[in-house]
């Protein structure tokens, strides 16, 4: 009696999964990206997909801790290492043209993107949370700013906390609408005329 032999079976490289997940997540959103076009972006079964990361809830939180320490993680650097807010949210700005628009991965912010039209409000609240975190970043640098001298005793780093978050934001919407990285260089340019 022969027996028949089992193939040995394929090793599962978790990163490259989560690359995968992280590309479906950021061109399709949370909503629209389905658990079928997970396992075909990445290759393996629903039940592989649930063994390995439980469900695409906590799928999408991985990702989104990827997509952060990866691509999201250029304005804490800028913030920490420039002199000056300004100085790093230029810096920022122009980072930002160059990551959302570079070819090697989809346009935009995925923490922006993944957000829209989303029926989940769990998901809606740990982006919204991710993106305040952003803002009290802007404007804790603004008021140290303001506390040194460096900008007038009269900026009102609130306002241009969120200025700033929302150039981000409709920077990250345009690039998805085809502006190019010259396009969005512009931009930048623009809006850092309106800091004091």
């Amino acid at each position: 009696m022969v027996t028949g032999q089992r193939g040995r079976p394929r090793s599962f490289d978790r990163d490259a999964a989560l690359d995968k997940a992280m590309t479906a997540f950021w061109e399709r959103g949370y909503e629209a990206t389905s658990i079928s076009d997970l396992t075909a972006s990445i290759g393996i079964s629903a039940p592989s997909l649930y063994a390995a990361f439980g469900d695409k809830r906590k799928l999408f939180d991985e990702v989104v801790a990827v997509y952060a320490s990866r691509y999201g993680d250029f304005a804490g650097v800028a913030l920490a290492e420039e002199p000056t807010a300004r100085a790093a949210v230029e810096r920022i700005l122009r980072e930002a043209a160059e990551v959302y628009t570079d070819p090697a991965h989809p346009p935009g912010c995925m923490v922006i993107s993944a957000a829209i039209n989303t029926t989940s409000e769990e998901v809606a609240r740990a982006l919204r949370m991710r993106r305040h975190a952003g803002l009290e970043l802007f404007e804790r640098r603004i008021r140290a700013d303001v506390a040194t001298g460096a900008l007038p005793p009269d900026t009102d780093a609130r306002a241009l906390a969120r200025y700033t978050g929302a150039v981000l934001q409709g920077m990250s919407q345009q690039s998805r609408d085809g502006a190019t990285r010259e396009e969005l260089e512009a931009v930048a340019e623009r809006a850092l005329l309106a800091w004091p």
